[in-house]
């Protein structure tokens, strides 16, 4: 089992080198750092001190032997371990509510035995969740903190142990990357951070030969849900749930119309995140009506 660590990126990008190969069907384990590169979990830290050119660090990429651009990755998250200090910030213009922030916070915060302890007052439990993970884009170089039909920053709560992500290839290797976990986050993450955390995450990479699919898929034992992002939020429920319908429509052998009937009856739009320039949502169709998309 191959373990990445200390070899991190900032991009999505296809002239990135790769720091490792995997292979096809290969058990590997990813050592993340949080969204700010670590940089704020001592006491004393401070927005100030922040290298705002190391933001969204995601370990890898890897290439992954016998991945084509005719072909599509399956990336199965087995396992995430967290650390042991979250992070969350609110910042003055940053996220949904950042137009009504008038001074920067940071809140560290101890994550132990499964639960988040907030405050003195209010303790959760930990709903463990990947926010940045993906693959090279067709062209140029996309940021870490921007999503799109690559994967990157979707900041989707759904992928989390036991969930499947099925990503498009667009270069040879498909170079593959994750990083910036969530010990919580809920769905929008509106106040631009969930509790950021490093961790250790354990994922099966494979490639599905000659299958191709148009943004990423999530699968788990209960859903099957298109992913997609746009600056634009109505643009993106449009593609999400255009693309949903169209794989209804051919999976189901029915018509385009009865697809959208039975998404009426059946299917949820989703929101992801919308503090992202590019804002993300996802159409989920229950497994009982919709058992596969590959």
């Amino acid at each position: 089992m191959k373990v990445i660590d200390n070899k991190i990126t900032f991009s999505f990008d296809g002239s990135n080198s790769y720091v490792e190969k995997v292979k096809d069907n290969e058990t590997v384990v990813f050592i993340t750092r949080d969204c700010f590169n670590d940089q704020l979990t001592e006491e004393g830290t401070t927005i100030g001190t922040l290298d705002w050119n190391c933001i969204n660090p995601a370990t890898g990429p890897v290439y992954v032997e016998g991945a084509t651009t005719n072909d599509t990755l399956k990336v199965e998250i087995l396992k995430i371990e967290l650390g042991d200090t979250g992070v969350m910030c609110a910042l003055p213009g940053a996220g949904l509510l950042g137009p009504k922030v008038k001074e920067e916070s940071i809140k560290r915060i101890k994550v132990k035995d499964g639960k988040v302890y907030f405050n003195d007052d209010i303790t959760f439990d930990v709903t463990p969740m990947v926010g940045v993970i993906g693959v090279a884009p067709k062209e140029g170089s996309i940021s870490n903190g921007s999503p799109g039909v690559h994967g990157g920053n979707m900041d989707n709560k759904r992928i989390k142990e036991g969930a499947t992500v099925y990503f498009p290839i667009f270069h040879e290797g498909a170079l593959f990357s994750l990083g910036d976990i969530h010990a919580a986050m809920g769905d929008g993450e509106i106040m631009v951070s969930g509790v950021e955390i490093n961790a250790k995450v354990t994922v099966k990479i494979s490639v599905l030969k000659d299958v191709q699919i148009e943004t990423p898929i999530v699968e788990n034992d209960e859903i099957i849900g298109v992913v997609y992002s746009d600056k634009e939020i109505e643009k993106a429920i449009y593609n999400a749930v255009d693309i949903t319908n169209e794989i209804v429509s051919d999976k189901l052998g029915i018509s385009y119309n009865e697809a959208g009937m039975l998404l009426s009856a059946v299917g949820d739009v989703q929101i992801c995140q919308v503090v992202n320039p590019e804002k993300t949502v996802m159409m989920s169709v229950p497994k009982s009506i919709l058992k596969s998309v590959i």
